[in-house]
């Protein structure tokens, strides 16, 4: 779901949604009208991932990162067997595994979530079948195992199958030893999600922010479980000082390469939407009038052209200041 072909199949989002609408009605829907109707987004996107080629990117160190199922997918390869750092949605289960057999000469031994959502979850069983362990956050696992609203998605998740919840989590911080690489795993706090963690691969210089980073997009923010505004940010400047100017940065969604300086650059859009948009409320602004002034508008045309769009993103910052 990326770069210059982000309306394409390959990056089904729900701009397809209001497309569509479009076609109907003779009008665009706003993006919270979009969310509002898009009750089969999730069964929409999966049938999506169903005819979605892969894109494979070799970094370095046995690194490598998978795009085109949900989020993007990091893969450590080697010896010990293939670590994925998340899963992506199961009906590119058949793509996803053609990809993995390409760059490692082992089976998955180890999936990482890097928080519960089902763009990046949701082939956590048919990966468990593979013979892999589940790794993730506490929060993960609790979000998993029971059913599950995301109000801005309009959406229930059931509870996920006993096959699809993590055997092993963690509080605060893990380090992990495999293919001759230490893989360390950092909760977040409340950010994208209650649930978030970052995967630093300090050997190859590579970090996988999960959802916390949205590159050259804007982001979407949980509320429902846990997420806001504030940890967004907070989550931007832990992964700015993470990295250096050589590192390779793998967002959660967006172009799936990107570097310190794409960080700062979400950095600085997040805290200047977030300030105006704070000023308008303290003013005696109600969401509608925020909205309608335009925050966003210095921003629009880089970040503004993918499933979260302008009025969406200032209604998600407005809950949380």
């Amino acid at each position: 779901m990326l770069g210059a072909s982000r309306f394409s199949r390959r990056s089904f989002c729900l701009c397809c949604i209001g497309a569509g609408a479009w076609a109907r009605s003779g009008r665009w829907l706003g993006p919270d009208e979009v969310f509002a109707q898009a009750r089969n987004i999730v069964d929409s996107i999966r049938a999506a991932a169903a005819e979605t080629p892969i894109t494979v990117h070799k970094l370095r160190g046995g690194v490598s990162v998978l795009e085109g199922s949900g989020g993007n997918i990091a893969v450590l390869a080697g010896a010990d067997g293939a670590v994925l750092i998340d899963a992506g949605i199961t009906a590119s289960r058949r793509r996803i595994l053609d990809a993995v057999s390409g760059l490692s000469p082992t089976p998955v031994r180890l999936l990482i979530n890097t928080h519960w959502h089902f763009d990046h979850a949701d082939g956590n069983a048919w990966i468990r079948q593979e013979g892999a362990s589940i790794l993730a956050h506490e929060n993960t696992r609790s979000h998993l195992a029971k059913a599950q609203r995301v109000e801005d998605w309009n959406f229930d998740f059931p509870q996920a199958p006993q096959a699809a919840l993590p055997d092993e989590v963690f509080s605060d911080s893990k380090a992990v030893t495999i293919n001759g690489s230490t893989l360390a795993l950092k909760h977040y706090g409340p950010a994208h999600t209650d649930s978030d963690i970052s995967v630093l691969f300090p050997e190859a210089n590579v970090l996988h922010t999960g959802d916390t980073y949205w590159n050259g997009v804007y982001p979407f923010i949980d509320y429902s479980t846990g997420g806001g505004i504030a940890g967004t940010i907070a989550a931007a400047e832990t992964n700015l000082a993470l990295v250096g100017t050589d590192t390779i940065v793998l967002p959660g969604h967006g172009p799936g390469i990107s570097d310190k300086a794409g960080l700062r650059a979400f950095r600085d859009m997040l805290v200047s939407i977030r300030d105006e948009v704070a000023n308008l409320k303290a003013r005696g602004r109600s969401l509608d009038e925020t909205i309608a002034a335009k925050p966003t508008a210095h921003f629009d045309a880089q970040w503004g052209q993918y499933a979260v769009g302008p009025a969406l993103f200032t209604k998600l910052v407005y809950m949380g200041v």
